[in-house]
């Protein structure tokens, strides 16, 4: 046993505390000799690097920069091809704040945002919770309710479309057979309902991506807090409260970030469901920014609306830094 800690606690030898080499097959080729040591070496990584920041300037850099040079440019189908672009500075911004739109936009994106993110955070939450805990068909239960988030908006847009149909939608029939309703409620075409419809799509749609994160988050609490915490006499609400949420800060943090992010950009649903309809009840700003661009052709106006959207969402990303930053010095 002696001579077992001997060696246990002896230093390495430069033999076996260099790198580890590939073993290779005997009958590779010097060339596929050459190939795998320059891989496993270090010579790679500027070329690594050099490749990461070819993709982000030419995918992400460009389009980023080329929208935000079109947005104080007057661009219509005339000058479209012909580069020959009006410099208007923030022309399209004003004349975007003046349009009577403007309001009705702001104030359907804010209702839809804010709702969405409030009722995704505390519904993924909820379930994050109620799939934490062990009983018969968790799993299959789990994995049906991430099945419907795997799913292309576009045919999440579709089939909430089909069922909230005023004539044949299981919705209205659902609703009728219950007692609920006294009559047809025309979910899509009714402009006081419109918006409402295409929220809780959109909610039922980003839910288990917001259970999948908290869940990922509730995994990494040591089970023996709880276990301390219930010996002392602190009951689920009070765990719940003093252990739960300041532990899981951080996550979700992260959470309400990207949730916002992502609900700021949601067009393909609303697009397949009401267009932004009806009578702009639904119209937030994606859509109207496709509806500028591609149905009025004023690129100039609908480049700004995304211009104005990506700062919005640095803001976001900013705030969310500086929040985890004072996170971790406290």
């Amino acid at each position: 046993m002696e001579l077992v800690l001997h060696h246990l606690h002896a230093p390495m030898s430069n033999a076996t505390s260099a790198s580890p080499v590939a073993v290779m097959p005997p009958g590779t080729s010097p060339a596929r000799r050459r190939l795998e040591r320059w891989l496993d070496s270090e010579a790679i990584w500027p070329l690594m690097v050099a490749a990461t920041v070819v993709y982000l300037a030419v995918f992400i850099g460009y389009p980023v920069v080329y929208n935000l040079v079109m947005s104080v440019q007057e661009v219509n189908v005339g000058n479209l091809r012909s580069m020959d672009r009006p410099f208007v500075g923030l022309a399209n911004y004003l004349k975007l704040v003046d349009d009577p739109l403007f309001w009705t936009v702001t104030r359907n994106t804010l209702v839809f945002v804010v709702v969405n993110v409030s009722v995704q955070c505390v519904g993924g939450l909820l379930l994050a919770m109620y799939f934490a805990q062990k009983f018969p068909a968790a799993g299959w239960l789990r994995g049906l309710i991430l099945a419907g988030w795997m799913l292309p908006p576009l045919v999440i847009g579709a089939v909430w479309k089909w069922m909230l149909t005023s004539d044949n939608g299981i919705v209205n029939h659902a609703l009728q057979g219950l007692g609920l309703t006294g009559g047809k409620i025309y979910w899509l075409s009714d402009p006081n309902v419109a918006l409402a419809s295409v929220t809780a799509a959109n909610i039922w749609f980003g839910i288990p991506f917001n259970m999948i994160l908290i869940a990922a988050g509730l995994a990494g609490i040591p089970r023996d807090i709880y276990e301390a915490a219930a010996l002392d006499g602190a009951g689920a609400t009070r765990r719940f409260f003093a252990l739960t949420l300041p532990l899981m800060a951080p996550t979700l943090y992260a959470l309400v970030a990207l949730t916002t992010v992502y609900t700021m950009r949601a067009f393909d649903l609303i697009w397949t469901m009401t267009h932004g309809g009806p009578v702009d009840s639904s119209n937030i700003f994606p859509v109207w920014s496709y509806r500028l661009s591609f149905e009025v052709f004023d690129f100039g106006a609908g480049a700004a609306i995304s211009t104005a959207m990506l700062f919005i969402v640095f803001i976001v990303a900013l705030v969310y830094v500086r929040s985890v930053r004072a996170e971790k010095r406290f």
